[in-house]
C-alpha cells in the first residue's frame, strides 16, 4: 500500500511539472505572438505615415521627426510586447537590457521607413 502511494505521488509530481512546463511553453508562444502581432500593428501604422501626402515636401529631417512622434499607442504597445517576450524568453538577462533591445527595435522600424522615404522622394532640381 504504501508503493502504491508513493507511486501515486511520484505521478501527481511527474504530471503537476510537464502541466508546468507546458504553461510556461504556452506563455512563451503567447509573448512571441503578441511581440509580432505589435510589430505588424505598428509597422501598419507607420506605412500610413509614409504614403500620407502631406509627405510630399518634407525634408529627410521633417519626415525622421514627424515619425518618431507618430503611432504613439502602437509604439507603446510594441515596445512593451516585445519587453514581455524577451523577458519570458531569458528570464536570466537583466531588464534594463530587454529594454534598450526594445528601443532598438521600435529606432530599427523608424530608421527604416525613413529610408524607404528618401528612396522614394524624387531627386532635388
Amino acid at each position: 500500500m504504501r508503493m502504491l502511494m508513493v507511486g501515486a505521488a511520484l505521478i501527481v509530481m511527474t504530471t503537476a511539472a510537464m502541466t508546468s512546463s507546458l504553461m510556461a511553453d504556452d506563455d512563451a508562444k503567447n509573448a512571441q505572438k503578441l511581440a509580432q502581432q505589435g510589430r505588424d500593428d505598428y509597422w501598419h501604422c507607420l506605412a500610413r505615415e509614409y504614403s500620407r501626402d502631406s509627405n510630399q515636401g518634407m525634408t529627410e529631417q521633417d519626415f525622421g521627426r514627424s515619425v518618431a512622434g507618430a503611432c504613439p499607442s502602437e509604439r507603446q504597445y510594441y515596445r512593451v510586447a516585445l519587453l514581455d517576450y524577451l523577458t519570458t524568453q531569458y528570464p536570466g538577462i537583466d531588464a534594463g537590457a530587454h529594454l534598450a533591445t526594445a528601443n532598438r527595435a521600435v529606432e530599427s522600424a523608424q530608421k527604416d521607413i525613413v529610408t524607404a522615404f528618401v528612396k522614394r522622394r524624387p531627386p532635388a532640381k
